[in-house]
């Protein structure tokens, strides 16, 4: 008799299910990250079996939004890599700097702690004025938190460190106010974002950029779905325009329409050579 592993059956189902019902597609993510998140959502809901979850999504909605947030992935802090900034600041800007203006694409922008970032380095740079970062995410919770610029206090400290070690030319507290709630970012570095809900498996390319910014997303989906989603940057890089991956992240599918700019720090530049 064929053996079947009848988790990955009921795994299958549960997100033929989510995508019927929601319009989200996480079969092509890797099935190892989505199996745990699954897991984890069992133990919290004292249930036996994916197959119950399955049910207790068709007919009751809460339980859609839970899982949906489950698979959203929500792990960012300020200049994270801080290697990447000063790369970037360093490598990158001297190219772009010419530009009438600037377009940034940051896909999978969560909180939108690496947006805030990259608005502090352009307007260091003397580029604040010129560019336009647009910042997309699946989730609309993210996004809703993103839009407010609102830091954790008891996260400034290494935001601090990050924002120095990517060489920042000013004293950091510049960029935010604070009281005993949170840190504020100066409001004229948010008018210079534009957040938008996209979903990189679904959705298709809605401008053309100088710069995309997709730092660790990559890794949470197969081979094929990492292959149409960079042909979607591909798509969406004006000629010659950058691409910054994560620091787990590598072009291994789809590699013709990039080439290497700085490897180590996972900057690709678009290939013009066709």
């Amino acid at each position: 008799m064929f053996k079947v592993n009848k988790e990955e059956v009921e795994l299958d189902l549960l997100l033929l299910a989510i995508f019927r019902l929601s319009g989200y597609d996480f079969r092509q993510y890797m099935k190892s990250s989505i199996m745990r998140r699954v897991q984890n959502r069992l133990s919290q809901e004292r249930l036996p079996t994916i197959t119950s979850l399955t049910e207790k999504i068709i007919h009751d909605e809460s339980y859609l939004k839970k899982i949906l947030s489950d698979f959203s992935i929500n792990v960012t802090e300020m200049f994270r890599d801080p290697s990447f900034f000063k790369a970037f600041r360093d490598e990158v800007i001297p190219v772009i700097k010419e530009l009438p203006e600037i377009r940034i694409w940051h896909a999978g922008c969560s909180t939108g702690e690496e947006v805030y970032s990259m608005a502090i380095l352009m307007e260091e740079e003397g580029l604040g004025h010129l560019t336009k970062i647009y910042a997309t995410d699946m989730n609309e919770v993210v996004l809703a938190k993103a839009e407010r610029g609102i830091l954790p206090l008891q996260k400034m400290r290494l935001y601090t460190k990050n924002y120095l070690l990517a060489g920042g030319k000013k004293s950091f507290s510049e960029y935010y106010t604070a009281d005993c709630k949170g840190a504020y970012l100066n409001p004229h570095l948010l008018e210079r974002i534009v957040f938008a809900q996209h979903n990189l498996v679904t959705d298709r390319s809605f401008n053309e950029f100088h710069v995309i910014i997709c730092r660790n997303v990559l890794i949470y989906f197969n081979i094929d779905l990492q292959g149409r989603v960079l042909q979607l940057f591909n798509e969406s890089l004006s000629p010659a325009g950058f691409l910054g991956l994560g620091s787990k992240e590598t072009i291994r599918s789809n590699q013709y329409t990039f080439e290497d700019f700085n490897v180590k720090e996972k900057l690709f530049r678009k290939n013009t050579s066709d």
